[in-house]
């Protein structure tokens, strides 16, 4: 087997673990180097040290982890990442009093998707090119995905923190790979943000405190997902846009995702159910309509009474 992978050489591995990973369903795939990340080390310090992180207390630990691929997989040499599309072929039936979820959390759980589709593409990789040692994550460990996309050359981090493409904009999922073979990194590319400032000026908390800055305890995310409190703090009563979990208004504004097209995954599908849930369905929502809904949903990290905590509050704004 050794002797094959060098036979093969680092093209051909690459061409064919980009060809598996479309064929799984992955729209874009690149490789880096896996070394610390010295920028990015700074960066996060200084986003902690300014508390940014709010009750994220699990965004404190592992902080050489998060920066070191190397010490998450024994001999790590390549970060392989991959973005999978999960832009909605409809969105939420919704009118101005409508609680809304993020289209991110329409259908079955990322985390299980991508996970089955990585742990594939890991055993196609070694019974091609041997015993290969690696492992797969997706947003369950300390992993900078953005930054290792960004260094792989599958976008750049856009002023709202988001990663970016070119050709797909941002409703999309990154995972990585992390393996113990040599294969030819890919670079960065250009950031095309520009002058454009609409998703700062479209953030009804005002979370990007800077371009490429998000104050992570005022994110519309932060307060309907990570925020486990019994309350959500009046300062956010009128700015939460009817956001029941998540929030999306960051990449709607965005310019890039009028390049954005449907995703074709079948466990992505939204319910129609779901979708046309009315304000008062919402308001009346208990917990056995609750696990009928989201079953399988990302919906289900809130737990029935944080949602309920969430549709109450921007209700009574």
């Amino acid at each position: 087997m050794v002797a094959r992978r060098i036979i093969l050489g680092m093209q051909d591995i690459k061409q064919f673990i980009k060809e598996k990973a479309h064929s799984l369903g992955f729209f874009y795939c690149g490789f880096s180097e896996a070394t610390f990340l010295e920028e990015e080390a700074r960066h996060l310090e200084s986003w902690l040290t300014k508390n940014f992180q709010g009750k994220m207390s699990y965004m404190e630990k592992h902080f050489d982890k998060r920066l070191d691929p190397r010490l998450l997989v024994d001999n790590a040499k390549t970060v392989i990442s991959l973005l999978l599309n999960y832009s909605p072929q409809k969105k939420q039936h919704t009118d101005e009093q409508t609680p809304k979820i993020s289209t991110y959390a329409y259908g079955e759980d990322y985390h299980s998707v991508i996970k089955d589709k990585l742990n594939e593409l890991l055993t196609l990789i070694k019974l091609h090119f041997g015993d290969i040692n690696g492992r797969a994550f997706v947003d369950s460990a300390p992993v900078m995905d953005k930054a290792w996309a960004k260094k792989s050359g599958l976008g750049w981090i856009g002023k709202n923190s988001n990663l970016i493409h070119p050709k797909e904009g941002s409703f999309f999922f990154i995972a990585e790979l992390i393996v113990d073979i040599e294969i030819t990194p890919d670079g960065p590319i250009k950031d095309y943000c520009g002058t454009c400032t609409r998703c700062i000026d479209a953030c009804p908390t005002d979370a990007i405190v800077e371009p490429y800055v998000v104050r992570g305890d005022k994110c519309i995310s932060y307060l309907t997902i990570e925020l486990k409190d019994e309350i959500i703090p009046n300062e956010f009563k009128g700015k939460m846009d009817n956001w029941a979990f998540g929030c999306d208004i960051c990449q709607d504004v965005c310019p890039w995702n009028r390049f954005s097209k449907p995703h074709n995954e079948p466990r992505f599908k939204a319910s129609e159910k779901m979708l046309n849930l009315t304000n008062l369905e919402w308001e009346q929502l208990n917990e056995e309509m609750f696990q009928e809904l989201f079953k399988k949903s990302a919906v289900k990290r809130t737990k029935f009474n944080g949602l309920k905590r969430n549709i109450r509050f921007i209700k009574t704004q």
